[in-house]
């Protein structure tokens, strides 16, 4: 065969395993069995082996091969990837759709095009001169991480688009939902049983775990799908509806959600369509929890406009908390870093929202007692925005009288030493400084994200250094040989290295990050952050007295205390000591005059939508403002995200103005 024909063979057989690929993981259609597909994919590769330089980006045997990434690269997206503004009732789908009568001048029926809200991670695909060029995530919607080499493997990518019949654009970014099957999610932690590894919590998280993995060839063991929803931007093509616009995705081999997008006229529609998606929610073969709702006409987007965050013609409906009823076997006492006593249910295990739950938080004694819950009861357990664990209620009509009401230990379970109820608090506490609990847990604090960010350093590797004795406390981490670290479970010495890199990295800090790490009782970030403005050196923090400490915003008499036992505590000096000689240096960032925020306080509450807390906080400090953790007189501003709790209640109590998210992302300009 000349080389002209081996070419033209080798392109006929990636486009033939690409169209079966396409028939497979699209159509969910084969034309061949898989021992004919893997013929022809054995066959590709002895040819493009014999001949590399004619191997082809598009290739089908490229999906899976590229070296571990050393990190992830962040990428702008040229489009904003906008998030999706939340309705939880019927009442709020009508509101949502008034306003859109309202800017649109109208009152008639719109049409909507209505689909499942797949519960995975979101990614963007760029295709230029229709081969895949880029995949990013979301991140926080202005820029993403590039995970193009990770998209590569998922079987369901074209990494070309076909030209069937409709023209293939010059250039197209598609969004969408990258998930697991519930029945792949089983068999996946199955595997993981089998190996002795930790189990994934849910189809969400392996999905955006595994698509965060620097060695490819790991992703591709994942069983990865996606839908692909939306469009970012493009040339050469324009639509009329998103409905015909999936359907136009589709046939370029793009797996679109053309074949459950359902085209609702009004409200009333959308609401039947919800009321059967969610009660078929458990037969379908992914976890959703919600339906998107979109308006279908893709000419009115642009009169309709977005928010900063989210576009007006687009909405989430999400499903209530799901509720499951299991027995609650025993109650364990968890010790925290500051020596708070919680009580934790175990539960008979339980299947609730895709995830199996054995465990959930029963807060503390009086807790337990209003709700009236006891060992060997039956209890309703929800999963709070579909994520924290919470006992809801007992149910009392199935209680045999076995039961057994809890009581709170008056020794700590870990370091047997008397436990302690401070005045005017709810929680016991354990005494003992050096209680391994709280040793374990005051590391852990001082070395995750926020404070000292030592990335590696897990919990099991704390547990082990603290069980054999190697450190103490949080200092010691600075003192740390290779030899030492080596010579522990499954640490091998490219691993130790890692760590020690990691503790090393960490020694240049921050003024604000350290006050945290320090772990000081009812001293948050946001709290650290004004301490470290108004002091600009540990050594003016020490010596503040408890005058200076109370003349700061969001320091009242119980956190000026807790500041100040802290520093007069000889073990902690003999810390912070240890921790200079460690070589740890911090900087100060000068606080910011003048912006709009300027001399304006903020306090947040409740789950924020379009960004995380601290990204709030951050952009409130970056435009003047400072945010407090607690509602007094003070503060200017209540932010009110979901499922807002006591201090949206004290912040009308007090007459303080609250914002929307919406609302307050708007005030940030």
């Amino acid at each position: 065969m000349t080389d002209i024909n081996i070419e033209k063979y080798i392109r006929h057989l990636q486009d033939e395993l690409n169209h079966h690929s396409y028939r497979y993981y699209v159509l969910d259609d084969p034309e061949v069995s898989d021992a004919q597909y893997d013929k022809l994919m054995n066959e590709l590769l002895g040819l493009e082996s014999a001949h590399p330089e004619l191997v082809t980006p598009d290739s089908p045997t490229q999906r899976v091969g590229a070296k571990p990434l050393e990190k992830f690269v962040t990428i702008a997206h040229t489009v904003p990837m906008l998030s999706l503004e939340n309705a939880y009732t019927e009442s709020d789908m009508k509101e949502w759709e008034q306003r859109i009568f309202d800017i649109l001048g109208q009152g008639k029926d719109v049409d909507y095009a209505v689909e499942p809200k797949i519960d995975g991670t979101a990614v963007e695909l760029v295709y230029e001169g229709g081969l895949l060029s880029k995949a990013s995530t979301r991140g926080d919607g202005i820029n993403g991480e590039d995970i193009t080499e990770n998209i590569k493997t998922i079987k369901s990518v074209p990494l070309r688009l076909i030209a069937s019949g409709n023209p293939v654009p010059p250039y197209l970014e598609v969004r969408g939902e990258v998930y697991i099957d519930k029945a792949d999610f089983r068999k996946l932690n199955e595997q993981q049983e089998d190996r002795g590894e930790k189990f994934f919590a849910n189809p969400r998280n392996a999905a955006a775990g595994s698509l965060r993995q620097l060695d490819p060839k790991i992703t591709a063991l994942r069983p990865l799908k996606i839908y692909v929803h939306s469009i970012g931007g493009s040339k050469g093509i324009e639509f009329t509806s998103h409905i015909g616009f999936m359907e136009y995705l589709n046939s370029l081999g793009l797996r679109s959600t053309k074949g459950i997008v359902k085209l609702c006229k009004g409200i009333k529609e959308v609401q039947e369509y919800y009321n059967k998606t969610m009660e078929n929610r458990d037969i379908m073969p992914f976890e959703i929890d919600g339906i998107v709702i979109k308006v279908d006409d893709i000419a009115l987007y642009e009169k309709l406009g977005k928010r900063s965050r989210s576009p007006r013609w687009a909405t989430a409906y999400k499903f209530p908390p799901r509720e499951e009823t299991t027995k609650l076997l025993e109650i364990k006492i968890q010790v925290g870093r500051t020596g708070a006593l919680t009580p934790v249910a175990v539960l008979e295990p339980v299947y609730i929202g895709g995830v199996t739950v054995s465990n959930a938080t029963l807060h503390n004694q009086e807790e337990i007692e209003r709700k009236d819950v006891r060992i060997g009861d039956y209890v309703v357990v929800t999963r709070a925005g579909d994520v924290i664990p919470e006992i809801i209620k007992p149910i009392e009509s199935k209680r045999t009288g076995e039961e057994k009401k809890f009581k709170m230990p008056e020794t700590c379970p870990v370091c047997k030493s008397k436990v302690v109820l401070p005045v005017d608090e709810v929680i016991p506490r354990c005494p003992n400084s050096t209680c391994p609990a709280q040793v374990k847990g005051s590391i852990s604090h001082f070395v995750s994200r926020s404070a000292m960010n030592m990335e590696g350093l897990g919990e099991k590797l704390i547990e082990q250094l603290v069980d054999k004795g190697v450190i103490s406390n949080s200092a010691d981490l600075f003192f740390l040989k290779k030899e030492t670290l080596a010579g522990l479970e499954r640490m091998a010495e490219k691993s130790a290295q890692n760590a020690l890199d990691a503790i090393s990295k960490s020694k240049n800090t921050t003024l604000s990050r350290l006050i945290f790490a320090l772990g000081i009782r009812h001293v948050g970030e946001a709290l650290a952050k004004t301490l470290a403005e108004k002091f600009g050196a540990l050594e003016n923090l020490i010596n503040a007295s408890y005058e200076d400490l109370q003349a700061i915003e969001d320091v009242g008499p119980k956190v000026a205390s807790s500041i100040r036992c802290f520093f007069d505590n000889r073990q902690n000096m003999e810390l912070i000591s240890r921790l200079k000689q460690g070589g740890v240096v911090y900087e100060t960032a000068a606080k910011k005059t003048g912006g709009k925020f300027a001399g304006l306080i903020f306090v947040f509450t409740g789950e924020l939508e379009s960004m995380t807390r601290p990204k709030a906080q951050a952009l409130v400090e970056e435009l003047g403002g400072s945010s407090a953790s607690s509602v007094s007189k003070k503060v200017s501003f209540v932010v009110a995200g979901a499922d807002a709790g006591s201090k949206l209640d004290k912040a009308k109590q007090l007459g303080i103005p609250v914002l929307t998210e919406e609302e307050f992302v708007e005030k940030c300009g």
